[in-house]
């Protein structure tokens, strides 16, 4: 765009958000779910060892 090729900047972004976008959001949804499922065990096994 900073080029004077808006259409192909405009092509380039799309191209970026839709296509490899999606890559580093599904990486960064599988570690936050398996932060959240980790930190669920953490907690579980916390509270059984007040318990005991």
């Amino acid at each position: 765009m900073l080029q004077g090729k808006i259409v192909s900047g405009i092509i380039c972004l799309l191209l970026q958000i839709t296509i490899i976008g999606w890559i580093p959001a599904f990486i960064w949804a599988v570690t936050a779910l398996n932060r959240m499922y980790a930190d669920r065990r953490t907690n579980k096994i916390i509270r059984k060892m007040k318990k005991s």
